[in-house]
């Protein structure tokens, strides 16, 4: 049974899908690109975002740092708050936390915003140690940001699980040797989350818990 949850944030905990394809129109428009429909923009959501405007628009290493800065100018003062809680959720942190959990959050989101994210939904109260990227490039992907998060709260990985609703979450456990717990009501689907190696896939915060507090893992 695991002792220590570790908790991806964007399609795990809350959807903020209208933030983050905004800021993606955003920049692109900036950038005189042509910005698709707000549906294709929702592969922004999981992926670090260098990665994303590297590999999904081809753009060279001086473009993806000028498309970066201008998501994260729109997202600064805007599309942090264009952001909801999935429903279910803080009654699936409580009944964990009153389970005995460790609740730790690992995102790829800018830590300094992960917190105020956390702060504003009051995720914080159950799961105060917050593991973020960095908003550089030297911790960006999932796996930089899960061993920061064992380091930096000294976890034993023996003891712990990662969550989350994209193959990056499942992927950057398995770096650091955590099973991984994979989540449908987020942007990625069964197949994706079985085929990257999830250990379980559930459909609901509910079943979540559940399979949390029975250690049916």
């Amino acid at each position: 049974m695991y002792q220590t949850i570790l908790f991806d944030l964007d399609g795990t905990l809350t959807d903020p899908g209208i933030g983050i394809t905004n800021s993606a129109m955003y920049a692109l428009e900036k950038l005189g690109y042509e910005v698709p429909a707000r549906e294709e923009l929702y592969k922004f959501i999981g992926p670090p975002l260098y990665d994303s405007f590297r590999e999904f628009y081809d753009m060279s290493p001086e473009q993806t740092n000028e498309a970066v800065r201008l998501f994260r100018e729109y997202f600064a003062e805007h599309g942090i708050h264009e952001n909801e809680l999935y429903d279910g959720i803080i009654e699936m942190l409580r009944q964990l936390k009153d389970g005995g959990k460790r609740l730790v959050l690992a995102t790829s989101k800018p830590e300094k915003w992960a917190n105020v994210v956390m702060h504003q939904f009051g995720l914080d109260v159950y799961a105060p140690e917050i593991a973020g990227a960095s908003m550089g490039t030297e911790r960006s992907k999932k796996g930089q940001v899960i061993a920061y998060a064992l380091e930096q709260f000294g976890i034993d990985p023996a003891t712990a699980v990662m969550v989350g609703d994209r193959k990056h979450d499942i992927l950057g456990g398995r770096e650091n040797n955590l099973p991984g717990i994979g989540v449908t009501y987020g942007y990625g689907d069964r197949e994706e989350l079985e085929s990257a190696g999830a250990a379980a896939v559930v459909d609901t915060p509910e079943q979540l818990t559940t399979l949390l507090l029975r250690g049916l893992l």
